[in-house]
């Protein structure tokens, strides 16, 4: 079953700002951009470089390419079942603007033809609207559905 999921955010700052908060990423509590108080934080092997592997909670992939200030694509190595990319771009608009992007490309198989649609993609989408809000008002508590809340409330807690 194939996925294409894309969350993005017009952002009132420059490209270099945007930047910047992708640069962060599983910087441990300098991470600007990943919302790890209310999720588990994105870790690695070692700095965010290609090659460097890692993840978040359940979900395990390896940094396949990364340029910093403007883009960073990480492949999938677990759950089982989940073969494809997650990736953040930084885009500029204008001198003022940029757009946020995070792309999820997959095609799953087996057990996860049914926990992605059950489960991993609410919790995906919930989570990638935080990193974006987060992006956006670093303060903003998250919105989450009452099926969103339910899955956290009986998510085994991995931090």
């Amino acid at each position: 079953m194939p996925v294409h999921n894309v969350h993005e955010r017009l952002l009132p700052m420059k490209a270099a700002e945007v930047g910047a908060l992708l640069d962060s990423l599983a910087d441990g509590p300098a991470d600007q951009l990943w919302p790890h108080r209310t999720w588990s934080p994105m870790e690695f092997d070692r700095p965010l470089s290609a090659g460097a592997k890692g993840g978040h909670g359940p979900v395990r992939y390896t940094v396949a390419a990364y340029i910093p200030g403007t883009w960073v694509r990480f492949t999938f190595s677990g759950p089982r079942g989940f073969h494809g990319f997650h990736e953040y771009a930084v885009l500029p608009v204008d001198d003022e603007h940029t757009v946020l992007r995070h792309t999820l490309s997959m095609r799953v198989t087996g057990i996860a033809r049914l926990s992605w649609p059950l489960a991993f993609r609410w919790l995906h989408d919930a989570l990638l609207e935080d990193s974006l809000d987060r992006a956006e008002h670093p303060a903003r508590r998250a919105r989450w559905s009452p099926y969103v809340r339910l899955l956290m409330a009986i998510a085994p807690k991995e931090r």
